[in-house]
């Protein structure tokens, strides 16, 4: 080859590079081959400067520059060169960064994070921009919850004084019942319907009593059993509207009339000589109240009790893990550490089971004498979840002792007695 041709193909070499160096942004700008390198940002590779900065580094400026601002308001020493590099980065704005501009930004973002952790730019963010926001969430769900916990918690409270009040009086009702039929016996009550209402003289007459009696004694008897029948009429009626009147009243046509609504639940005044209609007829009466205010008390004990054990619970331990999400964010916003946090719905969702399983207990034992009850479990069971955790390892543990220990005695209940098969071989 001569070497006027070395010469024309060394000259055309240069040429080809350049056209390569040119046509690159070209084919970037083409949207093909370059359209997979648009996330890079563009530099210069002689002066080492961006056209565009990536959007990263301007995430990276904006942290730092709040790390940096919490820093100076809490008092943390920042050394010179970590503050200049974030300044210099945000006086470079979008058109005069360099390599070296954010290398040092970097760098400097990590230096401060390290001596200002646990606080984060995205806690500082957070606290700033999510504070109302997260607040109402939470406040919102438990006002929600505490307008149905607190009224089934005091109509369940009531409920349960008030039938327990009823089946105490029912039970002194009977034993005046039965006290009185027995002291003024079948005979006293048949004669009163054979003779005379005048006929009061006379050991025949309806008026005498068995020896040893006091009229007084009979009649204190009979006042005292006639105002424990209404209060069980009462607390019955009471009981009834807490269950949305499920249950008949026997006597609800004569409510309206008081007249005779005294006259079917009071004693007649003046009594009759012959004690015993007396006290026949409002053992009749009675009978009538008791089978009204124990139907109510069956009612209410089915109604609120599977509220008692089925869903209070539930909402106990939801209202738990409320009252630990507000205290835990109290926390974090006063250390400025608070992080929203997708966690919170799985932890509402284990408290709720937590709940549920605890509605299943009557009692929990702490000590040999204490206990606590299944609401205030599931309480703890929202606000502490590892307590549930805990409970539940504990059962598994009993139950798992109890089948290792039954294991390892069987083996040895074997060996004594294969002496005995073999010498009655």
């Amino acid at each position: 080859m001569s070497q006027a041709a070395t010469k024309q193909v060394e000259s055309r070499e240069p040429e080809a590079a350049t056209s390569s160096v040119t046509t690159a942004p070209q084919l970037a700008s083409n949207g093909s081959v370059g359209a997979t390198q648009t996330a890079t940002p563009e530099r210069d590779n002689l002066t080492g400067k961006y056209e565009q900065p990536a959007p990263y580094f301007l995430v990276a400026l904006d942290s730092a520059e709040r790390l940096l601002a919490y820093s100076s308001e809490t008092g943390v020493n920042v050394d010179d060169a970590t503050r200049n590099s974030i300044l210099e980065a945000r006086a470079a704005g979008t058109q005069g960064w360099t390599r070296k501009i954010a290398s040092n930004l970097l760098a400097g973002l990590g230096k401060i994070a390290a001596q200002v952790k646990p606080v984060t730019a995205e806690s500082l963010k957070a606290c700033s921009a999510q504070e109302n926001r997260t607040v109402r969430t939470y406040w919102i769900v438990a006002i929600s919850l505490a307008i149905f916990i607190v009224p089934v918690s005091v109509a369940t409270f009531v409920t349960s004084g008030i039938a327990d009040a009823i089946r105490k009086d029912i039970i002194t009702a009977n034993e005046l019942a039965v006290k009185l039929g027995s002291q003024l016996g079948p005979s006293e009550v048949s004669r009163s319907t054979t003779l005379a209402p005048n006929d009061n003289d006379g050991s025949g007459s309806p008026s005498s009593l068995p020896p040893g009696l006091s009229r007084v004694d009979v009649i204190t008897e009979l006042q005292s059993f006639a105002a424990t029948m209404r209060a069980i009429d009462t607390r019955g009626r009471q009981l009834n509207w807490l269950i949305f009147h499920a249950q008949k009243d026997p006597f609800l046509e004569l409510r309206s009339d008081p007249v005779k609504i005294k006259e079917k639940l009071q004693l007649k005044v003046p009594l009759p000589a012959n004690l015993a209609v007396a006290a026949n007829d409002r053992i009749a009466v009675y009978q009538d109240v008791r089978s009204f205010a124990q139907g109510v008390v069956d009612s209410v004990s089915v109604f609120y009790g599977a509220i008692t054990v089925c869903i209070l619970p539930v909402l106990y331990a939801l209202l738990g893990t409320c009252a630990y999400l507000l205290r835990s964010f109290e926390r974090d916003m006063s250390n400025r550490t608070f992080v929203p946090s997708h966690a919170d719905s799985p932890r509402f969702l284990i408290a709720g089971i937590g709940g549920a399983v605890v509605g299943l207990f009557n009692n929990f034992a702490i000590t040999q004498g204490a206990s606590i009850p299944p609401l205030a479990i599931a309480f703890l069971v929202g606000y502490a979840v590892d307590v549930f955790f805990s409970f539940l390892e504990g059962l598994i543990q009993a139950f798992t002792k109890d089948k290792t220990s039954s294991t390892i005695s069987s083996p040895s209940t074997a060996t004594r007695r294969s002496p005995e098969l073999e010498a009655a071989k």
